[in-house]
């Protein structure tokens, strides 16, 4: 099978079309998976692709994510064939694409070419890793769906620190200033986000028993989620009563995926979670729905 993956240079996105590759090898696949930087609209229109595509083997599946790839995509779609699947809701009219492959908290209209995700798409992690005994707090900030009660994050840190756990904290572009000064210093590692190295969120999430994430991080509790530790929100004041992404988070704590209370740190973790792997589920409805799901 023959991927064409078109890429915008955004981390975020092309993480998300690297998670339905691994899916698709995942269902047993072998993919021979092509990396192409996607070109702006202005250049399609004046130089059309670029010509050392048509060097390369005919695709099955071409793949992209953000506004950026879409163009990309649909220009590779009409002259060299192939299905056309965007990851998240396009920019663009949604019937332009074979199949669209979005999370479920946006609510896409009901049409037979979307297949609903629950979340963003995240790439599998490492199994059999977990260290007993492993904690990890992940802090995000304000944003447009959640604001930030400084004290009672402070508070809910204190409790979850209380806990007798090898703990490592990280905080996000988004964490206001210091949010983790005047912690007790026996309370972890700390490690800022601008020194954590490549690799280093994965490595964290295959090793922890339980990882707690503060609720506006949709996309990092989505990571976690791949994880086999426990999952855990620290929750945080809603802006308006009608929040997409609470709503999203609800469902998980209802499926009992992860839990929104902060004294369930105390209780003993069992043995690994199963990881969600949205990634998989989504690459068999795509190979289902081309009839190529042969088992």
């Amino acid at each position: 099978m023959t991927v064409w993956r078109f890429l915008d240079g955004n981390r975020a996105h092309e993480k998300q079309t690297a998670a339905l590759v691994s899916g698709l090898r995942a269902c047993g696949r072998e993919v021979d998976c092509h990396d192409i930087p996607a070109a702006k609209l202005g250049t399609l229109l004046r130089r059309g692709l670029n010509p050392h595509l048509s060097s390369l083997p005919q695709p099955d599946f071409i793949v992209g994510a953000g506004h950026r790839s879409h163009w990309s995509v649909l220009f590779a779609r009409r002259y060299f064939g192939g299905r056309s699947v965007v990851v998240m809701r396009p920019s663009l009219p949604l019937h332009w694409f074979d199949f669209a492959i979005i999370p479920e908290h946006d609510r896409p209209p009901p049409l037979q070419n979307v297949i609903l995700s629950q979340g963003a798409l995240t790439e599998p992690l490492p199994r059999g890793r977990r260290r007993p005994g492993k904690g990890l707090i992940l802090l995000g900030g304000p944003s447009k769906h959640f604001s930030w009660d400084a004290s009672d994050v402070r508070q809910h840190l204190q409790r979850l620190l209380a806990e007798p756990l090898d703990w490592t904290l990280s905080d996000s572009r988004r964490t206001p200033e210091g949010t983790l000064s005047g912690l007790p210093a026996a309370a972890g590692e700390i490690c800022h986000w601008r020194d954590c190295p490549p690799g280093w969120l994965a490595e964290q999430l295959a090793q922890a028993e339980q990882v707690w994430v503060t609720g506006d991080s949709v996309s990092m509790i989505f990571e976690a989620l791949q994880s086999e530790a426990r999952v855990g929100v620290i929750p945080l004041p809603s802006r308006r009563p009608a929040n997409k992404v609470r709503a999203a988070v609800q469902r998980l704590v209802d499926q009992e995926q992860l839990t929104d209370r902060v004294e369930d740190v105390s209780i003993p973790v069992a043995g690994p979670r199963e990881p969600l792997a949205q990634e998989v589920l989504c690459a068999r409805a795509l190979l289902r729905r081309c009839d190529r799901l042969t088992d």
